[in-house]
């Protein structure tokens, strides 16, 4: 899935999903108001409307908004004069007060970094990623299972740091 966040082509997706899901097509057709031909069109769609996704999303019990979401995580950096903007225009739409990283994304980043695709720095900087949130997740996830400490973050004094 990783690679399909940065260019989303959504009716492939679903197609995959419906079938490991064994979804029936007539049972989706139903579903969805429309006949086996335009569903099977779907499939070849890069995007659909937010109605239909939404119907999608709910027959499968599926999120597939959060691709999109994790997509403008990765890809379109935070800008840093948000906070001096969002004073001059108030708005009646949500306003999100940080980002959320599914752990899908989280492993991902941190398999680049163990795998040296890139460093923490580079994810640090493409993806507008505090370092220590990196660093955190490196500790946490990039470890082999049977290497993996508690959910203590790096640098935090605890028993074991301490010098007697």
């Amino acid at each position: 899935m990783h690679e399909n966040l940065k260019n989303i082509h959504v009716g492939k997706l679903i197609h995959r999903y419906m079938e490991e899901c064994g979804i029936d097509v007539e049972r989706a057709a139903a579903f969805l108001k429309v006949d086996e031909e335009e569903l099977e069109q779907m499939y070849t769609r890069k995007s659909l409307d937010c109605d239909t996704l939404l119907r999608w999303s709910k027959l499968l019990k599926y999120d597939f908004f959060r691709i999109y979401s994790q997509h403008l995580i990765l890809y379109s950096p935070q800008d840093t004069n948000i906070t001096k903007r969002k004073k001059k225009v108030k708005s009646s739409l949500p306003d999100f007060k940080k980002n959320i990283y599914t752990e899908e994304v989280i492993y991902y980043l941190v398999e680049l970094v163990v795998n040296g695709k890139k460093t923490y720095k580079q994810i640090k900087t493409e993806y507008n990623i505090p370092s220590t949130t990196v660093l955190r997740w490196i500790h946490k996830y990039g470890k082999p299972e049977d290497e993996k400490m508690d959910d203590t973050p790096p640098n935090e004094n605890t028993d074991k740091n301490k010098i007697s």
